[in-house]
């Protein structure tokens, strides 16, 4: 890698033990370690000598660690702990590199060191790599089990628990999946983790208390390079931001500042050398443990060669294989015979252990394929129960019935059927698969049957609605005294209707009478909600209600015929019936009363809006304002649909917004009596007779004044038609008087023109002993000779009908 000439290495501990103090100080100074306060992670590597773990550091962090050169053989090649800074990671990063164990130039009985490393390694460090071949996965020296198990002791009597996280790296990935190896790892590292003698403080105290198990797997470097750098690279980005929550060394507790780094590092170092009780198995015992360990991942690899088996394998998993247990069952006997065979000269502890372990891995890795085999059965049979229990239902069974008999049987047939999966070798206990096929079952028949009763509920509840919402609509349009009590009997009869139909139904659910009960009192209490939404939704237009009440009463009469104000009507007390109905209307939908108790709504309003001068409402200077409230004294307010003070402001916008119509009626009123009324009063015709009686003798001594009165009516009527005397008044005295004045004079010499052409006209009468008169002149003269006949016919007429005239600009205009 190119970043490998920006780190810095140096070697921290020597092949005798010796901690190089000077080397980390300079090394701290160098890389600016101090300043990093506790962002850093430690990471370490372990492994057998010439595995690869320096060259996997280099191509992993960029470090500059001396790799073994293939072509002069395998020899060791790092001595001692070698440290150095990782290159190009964030945060900054401090790597080890371990002396590889189980080397010969140790020798087999000088392994303290390996011990002491691994040890330290595990101490200092957040993450641990523990570099292993993937062919010695399940072996006892290569794979560190003895080191790990000392490794555990030593660390739980000499250091506080510390979370950090051990990955095994598996090199020279073979076939053999990752799934398959990781599980017998984790295995190994739990079971030695179990077997370690604990402090009394840490009996309970599990392994994930004090590490992190990863699995990672790379492929070979010398066979397939490309393939391994790629791994490489992905496993690097996993070291970025490593000390973030979650992360490889997220666990942050007890970890030493970076400037006190060199300092705990001497320390720890001096407490693993002065430990001496560091020991391994005995020979004996450890060439078992490796050739058992060798013909048990034989046999291991042997069986997953097997056609047979790979082909039972293959097939379980998209479809159930007939006879699945036995089939099974006899592969693994023949695999365990076989190490029956070649294992039976070796110790017999040691022997029987690896015998349970391969049993255990052949077992983990057909478990995988026996729980496919259940997951094929129990899918099976949920799928034919549900078509099984839509056609109960669909031939008319009961709800209940289909599903107790259904889920019976079905249950039974998979009990059969996972008896046949079963294998010889292993005690696997099916119940966990059974107890969620009768989970899926029940929450089936809990679905089904929820979605029954909600859509019988919904039904029933649409039928209500539908009953109700239409009839409670128009009985609160039409208020009355017995809007409510007509509401009330609604509401009764069709919830009695719907409860019955109701309950019917629920009968073949059979469930018990509580839940019965509740669901029938749910479907009262959404009629009476219809109800209630309802009345608030008309609650809301009752201001448009009233007004269109009161235009209905006040302009139509008993017959329903538009009324028409000829001036005998009384508008007062035809305004009062119209806004005692609208106060009606007002009192009705002022709350909710579909309970049959009494209240005062009505006679409240009544007396404070309508007739405000009442006895009881004269003393509201004593008692208060009986609408100054926000709640009415029997209605709670639940039911509340107008409050007093709602109710009082909007009867005073409605008389504000009616107000007009009332003043239209009493000046159309006005205009009828003013149009209708020619005669003088009573008293002035008394006075007339009276005071005229001298008059009135005159004319019957004199009957030619008889004449001369009937000119002058004549000229006085010709006169107010022309003036329109009516239509000037109409504005008031002052401007009718001065509009008079300018148009008198006028008028009236008008009117003698016409008179003076009239004559002129008669005197002209004989044509055949005059000049030719034009044509035009004639039709002149006979069309004004026949305007003012017809205006004075039209006047005599329109006089004794007493209708009004119209002004002198609508008259014919003449030539």
């Amino acid at each position: 890698m190119d970043e490998r000439g920006h780190c810095c290495s140096t070697h921290l501990i020597d092949g005798d033990g010796t901690f190089n103090v000077a080397g980390i100080g300079n090394f701290m100074k160098e890389v600016k370690l101090a300043e990093c306060g506790l962002s850093y992670a430690v990471v370490a590597i372990m492994g057998p000598q010439s595995s690869g773990k320096s060259t996997l550091l280099n191509y992993l962090f960029g470090t500059n660690f001396r790799e073994m050169d293939a072509f002069k053989g395998r020899s060791q090649t790092t001595k001692g702990i070698w440290i150095a800074h990782c290159a190009g990671i964030e945060p900054t990063t401090i790597v080890m590199d371990l002396e590889g164990t189980d080397g010969r130039e140790r020798g087999e009985d000088d392994t303290a060191f390996e011990k002491q490393s691994a040890l330290f390694a595990l101490a200092v460090s957040d993450i641990v790599l523990i570099n292993m071949w993937c062919h010695d996965i399940g072996r006892e020296q290569a794979a560190n089990k003895p080191l790990l198990k000392t490794v555990f002791q030593v660390m739980m009597r000499l250091f506080s628990p510390r979370k950090t996280t051990l990955m095994f790296v598996i090199r020279d990935k073979t076939r053999t999946p990752l799934e398959n190896l990781e599980p017998v790892l984790r295995e190994d590292i739990q079971k030695i983790w179990d077997s370690v003698p604990k402090p009394q403080a840490h009996k309970e105290t599990p392994l994930s208390e004090f590490f992190n198990v990863e699995v990672v797997a790379l492929s070979s470097y010398e066979e397939k390079e490309e393939q391994f750098k790629e791994q490489v690279a992905s496993l690097r980005q996993r070291f970025f931001h490593s000390i973030a929550p979650g992360g490889l060394a997220g666990d942050r507790r007890g970890v030493v500042p970076a400037s006190g780094f060199s300092f705990s590092a001497q320390q720890i170092w001096k407490v693993i050398k002065e430990n001496k009780d560091l020991d391994l198995p005995a020979h004996k015992v450890m060439v078992a443990t490796v050739r058992c360990e060798e013909i048990a991942n034989e046999k291991f690899s042997s069986f997953i060669a097997n056609e047979e088996w790979r082909q039972l394998e293959e097939t379980v998993q998209s479809q159930p294989v007939p006879g699945f247990g036995k089939k099974l069952s006899s592969i693994l006997d023949v695999c365990l015979s076989e190490y029956d065979a070649e294992a039976t000269y070796f110790d017999d502890g040691v022997r029987s252990s690896k015998r349970k372990q391969l049993e255990e891995k052949l077992l983990q890795l057909v478990q995988p394929a026996y729980q496919f085999m259940l997951g094929h059965i129990r899918s099976g049979t949920f799928n034919r129960f549900k078509e099984a229990f839509d056609s109960a239902l669909n031939e008319g069974k009961g709800f209940a019935a289909a599903a107790r008999d259904c889920t019976q049987y079905f249950m039974s047939q998979f009990n059969e059927a996972s008896a046949d999966a079963d294998i010889d070798q292993a005690n696997w206990d099916s119940s966990k698969v059974r107890d969620k096929l009768r989970r899926d079952i029940d929450a089936h028949v809990a679905a089904v049957r929820a979605a029954k009763l909600s859509e019988l509920t919904t039904m029933y509840e649409t039928k209500l609605h539908e009953a109700l919402s239409g009839p409670v609509e128009a009985l609160l349009d039409g208020a009355s005294d017995d809007t409510w009590p007509a509401i009330r009997k609604l509401l009764s009869r069709e919830t009695e209707t719907a409860v019955g139909w109701f309950s019917s139904a629920l009968s073949g659910f059979e469930m018990d009478e509580v839940t019965k009960d509740k669901m029938l009192a749910k479907l009262e209490d959404h009629a009476r909600g219809v109800v209630e939404t309802k009345a608030r939704e008309e609650a809301g237009r009752v201001l448009i209600r009233m007004k269109d009440r009161f235009s209905t009463l006040f302009s139509h009469d008993s017959d329903s015929m538009p009324r028409v104000w000829t001036g005998k009507e009384d508008i007062r007390a035809i305004t009062k019936t119209a806004r005692s109905a609208s106060l009606k209307l007002l009192s009705v939908m002022a709350a909710v009363r579909l309970d049959d108790t009494a209240d005062s709504i009505e006679n409240t309003l009544s007396l404070a809006l309508v007739d405000p001068k009442s006895g009881t409402a004269a003393n509201r200077s004593i008692t208060g304002d009986p609408l100054a409230s926000s709640s009415w004294d029997e209605i709670p307010s639940s039911k509340t649909l107008l409050t007093p003070v709602q109710c009082k402001s909007l009867w005073r916008q409605f008389k504000s917004e009616t107000e007009y119509t009332v003043s239209q009626a009493i000046a159309a009123q006005e205009a009828s009596r003013r149009n209708n009324n020619w005669l003088p009063p009573p008293w002035a015709i008394v006075a007339l007779v009276v005071l005229g009686f001298n008059e009135f003798m005159t004319l019957l001594r004199n009957p030619l004044w008889l004449g001369v009165i009937f000119v002058g009516y004549l000229l006085i009527k010709a006169l107010w038609v022309q003036l329109d005397i009516s239509g000037e008044f109409r504005n008031g005295a002052l401007p009718g008087i001065l509009s008079l004045s300018t148009k008198f004079l006028p008028t009236v010499m008008n009117l003698l023109r016409k008179l003076a052409e009239e004559g002129q006209g008669q005197a002209n009468a004989e044509p055949q002993r005059n000049p030719p008169v034009p044509a035009k002149t004639l039709r002149s003269g006979t069309n004004d000779y026949s305007d003012l006949s017809s205006t004075a016919s039209s006047e005599l007429t329109n006089s004794e009908n007493g209708t009004e005239y119209s002004s002198p600009s609508a008259r014919p205009k003449t030539q």
